[in-house]
């Protein structure tokens, strides 16, 4: 079976490359050069040079490689990031997922499809909606959740129109190795990292310590939405996450414990978002019912990325 992965250098890519190189498919993955990549360096065959917002290069793409799966996780990724990058988060999430959707039935209509959604469609919500199920109104109010939404109704649109078999998991926030830090968890673990190695004094930089999010080890995720293609059904949300919520002060002190380092906590403005949900966690009966259990817990996830930045520092 041939799989083809759009932003397969990144973390979730990566992952999902592996994952079904592992099971014996035969694997490709679409990548702009990136610096920040999990696998910026990778350069064997299996990885495609090329940009999800050139239709024609997806459809050359397609057409040599016809892939019976397509694992589509290239976008601008970061949600803070997306107000000070709204043009290309919206460009790159919608127009870019249109190319692949449009390659798609073009070439290999039967394909299976799977799309990265985002709990960040939720938007606005209140404790009291939490856990969020699947079937909540979409409220978004990040231009990151916007797109996405806008990824999910592309993906919807094509399943009922044109009958192709399209998945829609709505990501929780995946935690793993190889990110940059552009997350909060990545961005203590890097400078507690640093704080050890002796490169920085004993400070950590914080932004919002009291939210709380519902976070999912990358391979538990990945597992999870390979569970959706096998028994899933198209064109119905899945939401990947724990169903258990950390408020992010206590993944601040979880670091600090498996570091063995002992370093002052600074507010500092410039990491808070503009807007900023105090409790994001969901529903995940609808994968659990597909067999889903968590496999990694959140101490052994923190344990590993930042073993991941001690080795990167």
């Amino acid at each position: 079976m041939k799989v083809l992965v759009t932003g397969g250098t990144g973390m979730i890519g990566s992952h999902f490359m592996e994952s079904f190189k592992k099971d014996g498919h035969e694997v490709y993955g679409i990548a702009r050069n990136s610096a920040t990549s999990r696998m910026a360096a990778v350069q064997d065959k299996s990885i495609i040079r090329s940009d999800i917002l050139e239709r024609d290069a997806m459809v050359r793409i397609f057409d040599r490689i016809k892939p019976d799966i397509i694992i589509h996780m290239a976008a601008q990724a970061f949600n803070g990031d997306s107000w000070n990058l709204e043009f290309l988060t919206h460009q790159t999430n919608y127009i870019g997922t249109l190319n692949v959707l449009y390659a798609a039935h073009e070439v290999v209509p039967e394909a299976k499809i799977l799309l990265a959604c985002s709990s960040a469609e939720y938007g606005n919500i209140t404790e009291a909606d939490c856990p969020l199920v699947e079937e909540r109104l979409l409220k978004p109010h990040t231009p990151y959740g916007v797109s996405k939404v806008g990824v999910e109704n592309l993906g919807l649109q094509y399943a009922l129109n044109y009958g192709m078999k399209i998945y829609l998991p709505r990501l929780f926030i995946h935690v793993g190795t190889g990110h940059p830090p552009a997350t909060a968890i990545q961005n203590f673990a890097r400078q507690v990292a640093l704080i050890k190695k002796g490169v920085i004094e004993p400070e950590i930089h914080v932004g919002n310590l009291t939210s709380a999010r519902d976070f999912i080890d990358v391979r538990d995720g990945v597992r999870a939405m390979r569970m959706i293609l096998d028994k899933g059904n198209p064109a119905e949300p899945y939401n990947i996450c724990n169903g258990k919520a950390y408020k992010i002060q206590e993944i601040l002190d979880m670091l600090i414990e498996i570091s063995g380092t002992d370093a002052k906590v600074v507010s500092d403005k410039s990491l808070f978002r503009l807007a900023d949900e105090p409790l994001l966690l969901g529903d995940n009966s609808k994968i659990a019912a597909l067999g889903y259990e968590r496999e990694y817990s959140m101490h052994k996830t923190l344990e590993d990325v930042f073993a991941d930045w001690e080795s990167r520092i």
